[in-house]
């Protein structure tokens, strides 16, 4: 391989922003932000908006946040 050309991969830490959840990966990510994790060691943390642990694939659970305001709308709109 080149010399100086791919990014550094390391142990990120990935921190889901909606649910706190966190785990330790292998990732080139990079981020000014670091923690100290369950071992003892300090490594970078990176935040994400959508994890395992959130994602409604895994979770099992939709969200619905104004559904039936739109669907009320369009139908309103188009006379349905």
């Amino acid at each position: 391989m080149k010399q100086g050309i791919h990014p550094e991969y390391r142990k990120v830490v990935f921190k889901d922003s909606s649910t706190g959840f966190m785990f330790l990966s292998g990732s080139t990510a990079s981020t000014n932000q670091e923690i100290e994790w369950e071992d003892g060691n300090t490594y970078p943390l990176y935040t994400v908006e959508v994890s395992s642990d959130s994602h409604p694939f895994y979770t099992g659970k939709q969200k619905f946040a104004d559904a039936g305001g739109r669907v009320d709308k369009f139908k309103k709109k188009y006379g349905m």
